[in-house]
């Protein structure tokens, strides 16, 4: 067995089952292993959708961007991303004194610390260069 097969054998379980309609079935649907080659050809070349090569066995790029879509919404790489941690994990392979947790991961909640403003270390402030040093003119008079 490849480690592309070995990769499909963690990631098929994830995905969504979807059953055909019986009635008015349509256009059978795509595979799920071909459209995830599909979608991570396109995000790994950063092609937009509609140039997914059609000499690499590809159909509409439409197709590849709703199964992305539909995959997300199900959470199917979240569910991926703690299998693949965990397997990591339990083989001794992660180093967690690397690891980085920032906003878009783990939300802070009460927020932390307010920064304290930086002190200029300017002697003294500059000029302004949009007013005169002159004084303010008076007005018109009146008629």
């Amino acid at each position: 067995m490849d480690r592309a097969d070995s990769l499909w054998e963690r990631i098929e379980p994830l995905l969504p089952k979807v059953e055909r309609r019986r009635r008015h079935p349509g256009r059978k649907r795509l595979d799920d292993r071909l459209a995830l080659q599909g979608v991570l050809f396109v995000l790994y070349t950063a092609i937009p959708w509609e140039f997914l090569p059609q000499e690499l066995g590809f159909g509409s790029g439409m197709t590849y961007r709703r199964r992305l879509r539909d995959w997300h919404a199900a959470g199917v790489w979240d569910r991926l991303h703690r299998l693949l941690l965990a397997e990591l994990h339990a083989a001794g392979r992660l180093d967690w004194s690397k690891a980085v947790i920032d906003s878009s991961h783990v939300r802070a909640l009460k927020g932390g610390p307010k920064p304290v403003r930086a002190r200029s270390t300017v002697p003294s402030r500059a000029r302004s260069t949009t007013s005169s040093p002159r004084e303010a003119a008076s007005p018109s008079p009146s008629p």
